[in-house]
């Protein structure tokens, strides 16, 4: 690897259109699993101007059996939709939680997945899918990820917590960032661009002598202080360049200003461009799915493995047949930067002794059965805090054992 270059990431808050569609598909999965922890969900979420679109397949017990919903079932489903968008807090002409129109489009699991995905007495569950998966952690933060993308992430997280707060009261819900940081050997020594455009109430921009000069120096004051706060001092220099509202006005957002849809923010979910992705969408997918729980899993592993010492940087992947529960292949790569006496190899046949990577083995271990998921669909689903039962594959709680495997 290049030891100095410039490298970006971007983030998205939860009022971008495609957020809200993600926010929503696992709003259905956290319902569904709290009234069944063996529930089946595949919830695809579509919005746009004054309308929100469900569809796809379910199982649930006490909510849809045999082909029938239970009574107030869809109630219930419609309200948790408008829940959700209420609490995002879009309150807009072309986009309001108590206006928009709903369709409710799911339906029963196919049968013909079902059948492979099923525990029964000669089989143990399958992986609802095939696919490839990765991981990956890098001793770059605390949090053992990216750069770029843990400070884009945070920029927007404390925009949203300000703009519910009432401290930034001209902010919008729909916004988005981006982080370039020059890095030498290795390290980020260096923001060279940030970029942040939010959606502000009427007046605050000022383009091409167009709008309110006070009011968009009022917003760039604060979004300059919010970066400020987050990125340490040290990467701010008489040489990066801020980029506030770029375009100038922007008062149409969220899914009145561009249509959402679940799925399509997968490298803002995960490392920011960093490390490879296989492809899968996690939102709105219950936990046998793998495209969801394989991806926690190489990220917990990846994690305990720069947490122990034994790289600075860690990519696993994973690949499983849809119907086979065992993975199909095992991959482990340290960039370069292994500790002393520890190898790729050894570690790919280490880690499937520590935790069973068959689909029931990663739910068990990390207690996916649980409604944790509204949580993880904006600011990402990697570098959170684990604390209860959320974000159990932020623990690093295997080190003890990766340590051991590699004494003396």
């Amino acid at each position: 690897m290049r030891n100095s270059f410039l490298f970006t990431s971007e983030s998205v808050s939860e009022g971008h259109p495609d957020k809200v569609a993600d926010q929503i598909s696992d709003s259905i999965v956290d319902l569904f699993l709290s009234k069944d922890p063996e529930a089946r969900v595949a919830c695809e979420t579509l919005t746009t101007t004054q309308l929100v679109v469900l569809a796809g397949e379910i199982r649930c017990k006490g909510v849809f059996e045999d082909g029938e919903w239970a009574p107030g079932a869809l109630d219930e489903i419609e309200a948790t939709v408008r829940s959700t968008v209420k609490d995002i807090g879009y309150e807009q002409a072309g986009f309001h939680w108590n206006q928009f129109r709903f369709e409710n489009n799911l339906h029963g699991q196919s049968a013909h997945i079902a059948q492979g995905v099923d525990e029964s007495a000669d089989k143990d569950e399958g992986a609802g899918d095939q696919g490839i998966m990765f991981g990956y952690a890098s001793d770059e933060t605390p949090d053992l990820m990216p750069a770029t993308l843990d400070y884009a992430h945070k920029i927007l997280e404390r925009m949203a917590a300000d703009r519910k707060a009432g401290i930034a009261p001209f902010l919008e819900p729909d916004a988005k960032s981006q982080v370039t940081l020059r890095y030498a050997n290795e390290r980020p020594v260096e923001a060279t661009a940030i970029v942040v455009s939010t959606q502000h109430a009427p007046g605050y921009f000022f383009h091409g002598g167009e709008g309110d000069e006070a009011k968009y120096q009022e917003l760039r004051k604060y979004v300059l202080g919010v970066i400020a706060d987050v990125l340490p001092a040290e990467l701010l220099t008489a040489n990066t360049v801020y980029h506030i509202n770029p375009t100038g006005r922007f008062e149409i957002g969220g899914p009145d200003g561009d249509a959402g849809l679940t799925g399509r923010k997968i490298i803002v979910d995960t490392y920011g461009g960093a490390s490879p992705h296989g492809g899968g969408a996690f939102s709105g997918k219950d936990p046998t799915k793998v495209d969801r729980s394989a991806a926690y899993i190489t990220r917990y592993l990846a994690k305990n493995i720069v947490a122990a010492g034994l790289a600075r940087r860690c990519t696993i992947q994973l690949s499983y047949a849809i119907g086979v529960a065992e993975p199909l292949s095992v991959y482990v790569d340290l960039h370069g930067t292994a500790a002393e006496g520890v190898t790729e190899a050894a570690l790919e046949q280490l880690l499937p002794q520590l935790v069973r990577l068959t689909p029931k083995g990663i739910r068990t271990h990390l207690g996916l059965n649980k409604p944790i998921y509204r949580q993880t669909a904006a600011y990402g689903h990697f570098g959170r805090q684990a604390s209860g039962d959320a974000f159990p594959w932020e623990r690093t709680d295997l080190t003890d054992k990766l340590k051991a495997a590699f004494a003396g």
